[in-house]
């Protein structure tokens, strides 16, 4: 068999909502091709915001019931899509949405159990992808970049936007990839303070004037002068970089400025000097941005491509569900040379109904 009906689900660090994307693969000697048939995003109400957000606190029996509890959420919603759409896939893929990541203390952990998926959407579920590739002493993360090299291969380097940023590209034969710096997460927590879900088009950090001494202390973190393959999580956001902004009693709108120049900055250390006629293809949230993107372009000197809306929005999701195929194959979909591990891997919790 080599075309496959997939759903991959994704939930990003920035908690914006669940993406849910139908996409259907084909495979001929090695070349993969997808075309995404039907896509959508499912926000976040009040309820689940601040259920996930309070789920680093809890007990681990309390963690244990959210982690089902979650996967019911998503098994309801998952299966709603397909009754509307008509939909019966061969598979699903589920990211689930991450609530630790340590892969210094060797675990991560995705909330939104497996099973339940399965069971309510009597489809095949894939997910728990990152467990392998930890246990192997790796990153867990990025996941995304195997899936850029097989799709999206037209490009030289691919930038996510997303709660946090991360890009891969090809160097000396190997694919390697890393993140960059936060994202979203800390944009939308600014815009927050403003009574606003996220800052639209970047017009309040356009607004805003560059802190030196903000931009400065941001800069200076340890993170950012370690080699790739190298990963944040929301733990490491919420004692480095938050702690640091609030610290700081300029006005909200030199917050956003200073840290949209923070994340352009970050991002041009790891193209450097790229030649003008290499390409890069910029997806995620961020990617609607137009202020922040405008501070890309200044200072990178390659070509930028923005996708169409579905593309950035449903990118992470699709390739998700390529992950799914692949582990459904028994085929790598971790490589060693993006996330540290002692070998590449085939990572994945398969739940069959």
């Amino acid at each position: 068999m080599n075309k496959y009906k997939v759903i991959g689900v994704m939930s990003g660090t920035s908690l914006d909502g669940v993406d849910i994307a139908y996409v259907e693969f084909s495979e001929d000697n090695g070349q993969w091709k997808f075309e995404l048939k039907d896509a959508i995003t499912i926000p976040y109400d009040s309820y689940w915001k601040e259920e996930i957000a309070q789920v680093y606190d809890l007990s681990a029996y309390h963690y244990a019931w959210f982690n089902v509890q979650y996967g019911h959420f998503l098994g309801e919603m998952i299966n709603d899509f397909m009754v509307e759409r008509g939909i019966k896939p061969d598979l699903i893929a589920s990211h689930g949405h991450t609530i630790f990541h340590q892969p210094e203390n060797n675990f991560t952990a995705q909330i939104g159990d497996g099973a339940s998926i399965a069971a309510i959407c009597k489809t095949p579920v894939v997910s728990d992808f990152r467990t392998t590739d930890v246990a192997l002493g790796g990153q867990g993360a990025p996941l995304v970049p195997i899936g850029d090299k097989l799709l999206f291969n037209d490009y030289d380097y691919c930038l996510n936007l997303g709660g946090i940023a991360n890009i891969s590209f090809d160097f000396d034969g190997q694919r390697i990839a890393g993140d960059i710096c936060p994202v979203n997460m800390v944009l939308n927590l600014l815009a927050n303070d403003l009574g606003l879900d996220y800052d639209e088009n970047g017009e309040n950090a356009s607004k805003g004037t560059i802190n030196p001494e903000l931009l400065n202390k941001l800069n200076q973190l340890n993170f950012y002068s370690q080699p790739f393959p190298k990963s944040l999580g929301k733990e490491w956001v919420d004692e480095n970089f938050t702690p640091i902004i609030y610290s700081s009693k300029i006005s909200i709108e030199n917050k956003l400025r200073t840290v949209c120049e923070h994340i352009s900055f970050q991002i041009n250390k790891i193209i450097g000097d790229s030649q003008p006629q290499k390409k890069m293809l910029i997806t995620g949230g961020g990617a609607l941005n137009k202020f922040l993107i405008e501070l890309i372009k200044e200072k990178c000197s390659l070509e930028i491509v923005i996708p169409d809306e579905q593309i950035i929005n449903f990118k992470e999701a699709i390739i998700f569900g390529l992950l799914g195929v692949l582990r459904f194959r028994g085929e790598i979909n971790c490589l060693k040379s993006v996330t540290g591990a002692e070998r590449d891997s085939v990572g994945g919790a398969i739940h069959l109904y």
